[in-house]
C-alpha cells in the first residue's frame, strides 16, 4: 500500500462500496411493502399469499448474516462481498422478469442472501483495516457511516417503493437492485484491496472443515422453525416452536463440542457482555420495526393515508436517527447512548398511548422523532459495544449474528402487530402495541443500566 493510503486507511474509496452494500438489505426489506397489492393483483393471488415475499427475505437474511460472516473470515471478506453482489444482481433480474410467484420467491431469497454478505464483510474489512493501521480503538466515524447507511434506508424503502411502484409498476422494486449491484461491484473490484490468496487444495479442505457445515444447517433449521412459528401467529403453530427449541438444544450441544464451531457457544457463555448486547439489540429492533410497520399501518388504515404518505410521515424519524448516529459513533460512546435509547423508547411508547385518529400530524411526527433518537443511539451504541467485545477472529460471525438478532426482533414485531391488528386496525390496538413497547423498552433499560462491562473505549494510543 502507498504512503498516502496508509495515512488515510479509511478513504472514501474504501468505505463507499461498504456503505452502498449495507443499504441494500434494509431498503429491500421495506420497499416490497408498497408492491404487495399490485403483485397480488397481477399474479391473481391473495395479498396474504404474497406476504411470503416478506417472510422469505427475513428468513434468508437471518440465516445468511452470520453464515456470511463465517465464510468471510475463512475465505476472505472481499470474495464473499463480491459473491453477494452477484447474487443481488441475479435476484433483481429474476424478480424483474418473474411471471409467477415462485420466481419472485426465489428472487427474494437470492436478494436476501446477497444483501446479507455486506454488513459482516464490511465489519471484518473495517476491523482488519483498523488493526493494520495501528488503531487501538474503534474507527467511530466509519462505523457511524455504516449505521447511517442502514438506518436511513430502512425507512426510505417505503417512500422510494411507493414512488417506483406508482411511476413504473411493481417490477421496479426488483429491477432497482440491478444498477446498484453493478455500481457496488465495480467500486468493490477497484477500491477494496484483494484478500490474501488461498493456498491450494489442502487449504480449501481445511477451510471446509473450519466452516462447520453441520452447525450452519442446524442454525438454519432452528431459525427457520422459529420464524415459521412467529409468522403463524395469531394461530400459533406450537409444533414449530417445539421443533425450534429442540433444534436449538441440539445445536448448542453440537457447537459446544465442535473444534471450529460456526457459533462459538462457549465464547457466548463466557462473554456475557456480548450476549447482553444481542438481547438488547433484539429488544430495540422490535420497538423500531413496530414503529416502522405498526404505526405506518395504523396511519394508513385509520387516517386513510397511502403507503407513500405514511412513509413520508415516518421519514423525519430516520433523519433524526442519522443525525444522532454521527456524533455518538465519532466519540465511540456506548453506555450513555444505550441508556438514552431505552429511555427515549419508553417516553415515545408512552406517547403512543395517547395517539388517536384525531391526533394532529405534528404529535405523530414528534413521537416518531423521539423514536428516531432511539434508533440512532441504539444502533450506534450496540455496534460499538460489539466491536469492543469480540476479537477479529470472531468479528464476521459475531456481527452477522447481531443482525440475526435484529431480524428476530423485527419478525417478532411483525408477529405481534398481526396478532393485535388481526381483526381490524384501531386506536385500541395501537395502544396495546404501545404497552408492549413500554415493557420491552424497560427490559432494555434494565439490561443496560445493570451491565457493568459497558464502557467507552480508551482514547487512541498510536502504535509505534
Amino acid at each position: 500500500m502507498t504512503a498516502k493510503t496508509k495515512d488515510s486507511p479509511f478513504s472514501w474509496r474504501f468505505v463507499a462500496p461498504l456503505y452502498m452494500g449495507s443499504t441494500l438489505n434494509p431498503i429491500n426489506s421495506s420497499m416490497i411493502a408498497t408492491a404487495l397489492v399490485p403483485i397480488a393483483t397481477h399474479m391473481h393471488v391473495s395479498v396474504a399469499q404474497v406476504t411470503i415475499l416478506v417472510t422469505v427475505l427475513y428468513l434468508a437474511s437471518a440465516i445468511a448474516q452470520p453464515t456470511s460472516g463465517k465464510l468471510a473470515a475463512e475465505l476472505g471478506p472481499r470474495r464473499i462481498f463480491l459473491v453477494g453482489i452477484l447474487l443481488i444482481f441475479l435476484g433483481g433480474l429474476l424478480g424483474g422478469f418473474g411471471h409467477n410467484l415462485l420466481m419472485l420467491i426465489l428472487s427474494r431469497i437470492l436478494i436476501g442472501i446477497g444483501t446479507s454478505t455486506a454488513y459482516p464483510s464490511a465489519m471484518l474489512l473495517i476491523r482488519r483495516r483498523a488493526e493494520w493501521s495501528g488503531m487501538q480503538k474503534p474507527p467511530g466515524s466509519v462505523l457511524g457511516g455504516l449505521q447511517i447507511a442502514g438506518v436511513i434506508t430502512s425507512a426510505l424503502g417505503l417512500p422510494i417503493g411507493g414512488v417506483l411502484v406508482d411511476a413504473w409498476g411493481w417490477r421496479t422494486v426488483f429491477f432497482v437492485n440491478i444498477p446498484f449491484s453493478l455500481i457496488a461491484l465495480v467500486m468493490t473490484m477497484l477500491w477494496i484491496p484483494r484478500d490474501v490468496p488461498m493456498k491450494g487444495a489442502q487449504s480449501v479442505r481445511t477451510m471446509v472443515t473450519r466452516i462447520d457445515i453441520p452447525g450452519i444447517v442446524g442454525f438454519a433449521l432452528t431459525i427457520g422453525s422459529l420464524v415459521f412459528f412467529l409468522f403463524s401467529l395469531p394461530h400459533a403453530d406450537w409444533v414449530a416452536l417445539g421443533t425450534s427449541i429442540v433444534l436449538c438444544g441440539l445445536l448448542i450441544l453440537w457447537e459446544s463440542k465442535a473444534k471450529n464451531p460456526f457459533i462459538d457457544v462457549r465464547m457466548l457463555a463466557s462473554n456475557l457482555a456480548l450476549s447482553r448486547t444481542y438481547v438488547r439489540f433484539a429488544a430495540m429492533t422490535l420497538c423500531m420495526y413496530t414503529v416502522l410497520y405498526g404505526i405506518t399501518e395504523w396511519i394508513g388504515a385509520v387516517r386513510s393515508a397511502s403507503a407513500l404518505e405514511a412513509g413520508l410521515l415516518i421519514l423525519p424519524m430516520s433523519i433524526v436517527s442519522a443525525l444522532v448516529v454521527g456524533p455518538i459513533s465519532k466519540r465511540n460512546l456506548v453506555r450513555g447512548p444505550l441508556m438514552v435509547a431505552a429511555g427515549s423508547s419508553i417516553v415515545a411508547s408512552i406517547g403512543v398511548l395517547f395517539l388517536t385518529m384525531r391526533s394532529p400530524v405534528v404529535w405523530i411526527i414528534l413521537i416518531t422523532c423521539i423514536f428516531g433518537v432511539m434508533m440512532g443511539a441504539a444502533s450506534s451504541g450496540n455496534q460499538t459495544a460489539l466491536y469492543m467485545q469480540v476479537s477479529t477472529e470472531h468479528m464476521g460471525t459475531a456481527s452477522g449474528l447481531l443482525r440475526t438478532f435484529g431480524y428476530i426482533g423485527s419478525i417478532a414485531s411483525s408477529a405481534f402487530i398481526s396478532v393485535v391488528f388481526h381483526r381490524s386496525v384501531s386506536d385500541s390496538g395501537l395502544h396495546h402495541i404501545a404497552v408492549m413497547m413500554i415493557a420491552v423498552s424497560i427490559i432494555a433499560f434494565v439490561i443496560t443500566i445493570a451491565d457493568p462491562r459497558l464502557q467507552t473505549p480508551p482514547k487512541q494510543v498510536n502504535m509505534p
